[in-house]
């Protein structure tokens, strides 16, 4: 598993000929950001939230993750064609902890869905989530990156004169 995280800021702007202004590094999105985890989530829905808080890159919203974080793999396919898989190692912290393992991760925010909500048309660790997000991009907007004016290359050639 990857976790990449892009620069929280843009490091430059561009503009094409439509003129449609555009950042660099594209496809980087500015702003807040919050990862939605759950009691369902083990393995890499474990890891994902660990490495996501461990980058700082947001808050975690909803219910702690049941802690299955261990690695498998390595293991033979049988002679029919089916596979068998155990644990093979365990994975633990920089500081010398089994952080995650039979701990699961936390969330900053705690938010149960629940069966009535879910019932009802309700999803409130989203409907939470996105509120945060509002609530952050308004007290801290994505800045806009000024457009310079054209150059004119041509002021001394005679070009560049209307």
């Amino acid at each position: 598993m990857a976790l990449i995280r892009p620069p929280r800021f843009p490091l430059s702007g561009a503009i094409e000929r439509d003129p449609k202004p555009i950042h660099d590094p594209v496809g980087a999105i500015f702003g807040p950001k919050v990862m939605l985890i759950n009691q369902n989530a083990g393995s890499g829905g474990d890891a994902m939230p660990w490495y996501f808080r461990k980058a700082g890159i947001g808050k975690l919203v909803g219910t702690r993750t049941w802690g299955g974080l261990v690695g498998i793999g390595g293991f033979p396919q049988l002679l029919d064609g089916g596979s068998v898989t155990a644990p093979r190692y365990a994975i633990y912290g920089l500081n010398g902890d089994w952080e995650v393992e039979n701990h699961g991760i936390a969330p900053d925010v705690a938010v149960e869905d629940l069966p009535k909500d879910v019932a009802a048309g309700h999803d409130r660790q989203l409907e939470t989530s996105v509120q945060l997000v509002l609530d952050e991009l308004k007290a801290h907007p994505v800045p806009e990156i000024p457009i310079p004016p054209y150059p004119n290359y041509h002021k001394n050639t005679g070009l560049g004169n209307q």
